[in-house]
């Protein structure tokens, strides 16, 4: 009886939490976890939806706790699962896919594919009957499946599009999320199979609080790219969206090299927090199409394009504070050259450079190093 109270406490403890999450993403008009980040406004509608049919999941279980025949208990199971199929399912999906910013995924195959899973459930609740629960299982772990094989492709391709867009990549990047969801979402599986180990139930409700206080976390701190990605990247139209001029053809990116020289290189442009591709298409006259075919001629990104120009900058700062004998330290000097953070810095640097910051600093291999720039 004392286990009993106790679960129903952090059972309503769980839908108040996602109620309240939910009343927040909704209402409050800045974000209180990351005050200096704007989150894309359909990210944090669909997680408000998500989280209320959390809350609401909770309240269509709730006859479990007063039932005592097995029948009664099966056909609530089912009638909720049904509902939570038809709500809860789809909203956790289109929140993931609004996590990807680098276009405007269709919803429409997300309930198409979910429709027989709430199919097959109602048709159970109707017969009182669980014979087609191991099709039901079948296509729920296939479908499990394939939104894995799905969401894996497109966070690559969504990592690769930011590399291109984007010389910062703080607040942006999501491959970490889909990772740590993935855990958390893998309970609800094991929950919908094996409802009645008595553990896993407290194990199912904390699970509950985790995700609400992730997606929380997530929704507040991923900027909103939407601006970029309403951007076509075609050769047809500009960035301002008018028609080219005729005479600009796909030779001009041959003249790309000079203008950077010229635009980004000389007057330090490369030094400016979140220069996007965009802007500096803008800044040496071209669009982003030629600028991004520039940069993919080379063999190379945009993203690592700007960071070795900030690295190079970086170590020009080095080498003239310690020939001028200046105080300094290497997180002053990574601000300097347009870094956000120091992290940031010292991931860039040994992605590109092969060794850390402190490594470099005590090898003094800077012919080398410069080597490695020149290549990238």
């Amino acid at each position: 009886m004392q286990e009993d109270i106790l679960y129903l406490i952090l059972y309503g403890a769980s839908a108040m939490l996602s109620l309240t999450a939910c009343c927040y993403l909704l209402f409050r008009k800045s974000n209180a976890i990351a005050p200096d980040v704007n989150s894309p406004l359909p990210l944090r509608r669909w997680t408000a939806a998500f989280l209320a049919s959390m809350a609401l999941s909770h309240v269509w279980y709730m006859p479990e706790f007063y039932l005592t025949t097995t029948e009664d208990i099966l056909l609530t199971n089912l009638v909720g699962a049904t509902l939570d199929f038809m709500t809860l399912v789809p909203l956790g999906i289109i929140v993931l896919l609004n996590m990807l910013q680098d276009h405007k995924r269709p919803l429409w195959p997300v309930f198409v594919a979910v429709a027989p899973l709430a199919a097959v459930t109602m048709l159970c609740a109707a017969t009182c009957s669980i014979t087609l629960l191991p099709v039901l299982y079948a296509y729920y772990l296939l479908l499990g499946i394939g939104l894995l094989i799905y969401m894996v492709r497109e966070v690559r391709q969504y990592s690769l599009w930011l590399r291109n867009n984007y010389a910062d990549l703080e607040h942006k990047e999501v491959w970490q999320s889909f990772v740590i969801l993935a855990v958390i979402l893998l309970f609800f599986g094991i929950y919908t199979l094996e409802p009645y180990y008595h553990s896993i139930k407290y194990i199912m409700q904390l699970n509950n609080m985790i995700l609400v206080c992730y997606l929380l976390w997530r929704v507040e701190t991923l900027s909103d790219l939407g601006i970029t990605r309403s951007l076509p990247l075609t050769m047809e139209e500009t960035d301002d969206g008018e028609t080219m001029k005729n005479d600009f053809s796909p030779t001009a990116t041959d003249k790309i090299g000079p203008l950077l020289q010229r635009h980004c290189i000389d007057t330090q442009l490369y030094l400016q927090h979140d220069l996007t591709l965009l802007q500096l298409a803008k800044a040496i006259g071209t669009n982003r199409y030629y600028l991004s075919q520039h940069f993919s001629r080379q063999g190379t990104t945009y993203n690592a394009y700007i960071n070795g120009l900030r690295i190079q900058h970086f170590m020009n700062l080095y080498r003239k504070s310690v020939a001028f004998r200046q105080s300094f330290t290497a997180q002053q000097l990574a601000m300097e050259s347009g870094f956000h953070n120091y992290r940031t810095f010292s991931n860039a640097f040994k992605h590109l450079m092969g060794l850390t910051v402190t490594g470099w600093i005590k090898n003094g291999s800077e012919d080398k190093t410069q080597q490695r720039l020149d290549a990238s």
